[in-house]
């Protein structure tokens, strides 16, 4: 049971401090945290929008962040790497806070889910959707779904390719859930078949034929690299068998001359 506790024990301890790096680098535009133990310590790598304002003049933010993740979190030796997300559009933890934040700056729900799914659209999407829950106009609880393009609702392709995120807007009312998916432009779904034109096809098998027309006469050119060392070679084996000739014939003169 050791063994099972300790593993329930990382995770609380990662998802721990995920909230702490979110709390953190809420100005930055917290877009995700990844963490991987290895045998130098616990790298941390954090995706923000703005990565300057969590590094901070000459490192001095980040080294406090380091040192704090050390004395809360009991981390062996942490090592915080920041990277930029260069389509905060397309990161849906980005997009749940900003959501949220326009809900609490006042604006109008069913406003500010369909233009952020148009925004997420725009920058190339395959398929978004959007749920808030809360009390959003009357005093009793409520969920509304913004969605349009392609979703994945359950399976190993919604584990792959649909990126979520969460938060949550604080309003008069009450609090407001924020629950964000978009599904990765580079997505390749099972259900998508290309139907390549014939003259397509023939041009490909073209390609081919000559690619492998090519490869023998690269051969060739290897074999005639070889053929001028081949024929030095036989040259010097001739020269050898004819110094040996000379020599036996030398011989046999003396031992006729040795008879006479």
């Amino acid at each position: 049971m050791a063994r099972e506790r300790k593993f329930v024990k990382e995770k609380m301890d990662q998802v721990m401090l995920k909230e702490f790096l979110q709390e953190q680098t809420e100005r930055a535009g917290f877009g995700g945290a990844e963490i991987k133990k290895t045998p130098m310590g616990t790298r941390i790598t954090l995706y923000t929008e703005r990565p300057a304002l969590v590094i901070g003049r000459k490192g001095k933010r980040i080294r406090e962040l380091t040192e704090e993740i050390k004395e809360k979190f009991d981390f062996d030796n942490p090592q915080v790497e920041v990277e930029e997300v260069n389509v905060p559009e397309l990161n849906a933890q980005i997009m749940a806070e900003k959501l949220a934040s326009s809900l609490e700056r006042g604006w109008y729900f069913r406003r500010a889910g369909h233009s952020t799914v148009r925004k997420i659209l725009d920058s190339g999407a395959k398929g978004c959707q959007i749920i808030l829950s809360g009390k959003l106009t009357g005093p009793r609880h409520r969920v509304e779904k913004f969605q349009d393009g392609h979703i994945k609702y359950c399976g190993e392709e919604k584990k792959k390719w649909m990126d979520e995120g969460f938060a949550q807007a604080k309003l008069k009312l009450g609090v407001i859930g924020v629950t964000v998916q978009i599904m990765d432009p580079e997505a390749k779904l099972p259900d998508e078949i290309e139907i390549k034109p014939p003259e397509k096809v023939r041009e490909e098998e073209a390609e081919e034929e000559s690619e492998e027309e090519e490869e023998p006469e690269e051969e060739e050119s290897e074999e005639e690299e070889e053929t001028p060392e081949k024929e030095e070679e036989s040259e010097e084996e001739t020269e050898d068998e004819l110094e040996e000739d000379v020599e036996e014939m030398e011989i046999e003169e003396e031992e006729a001359e040795e008879d006479e």
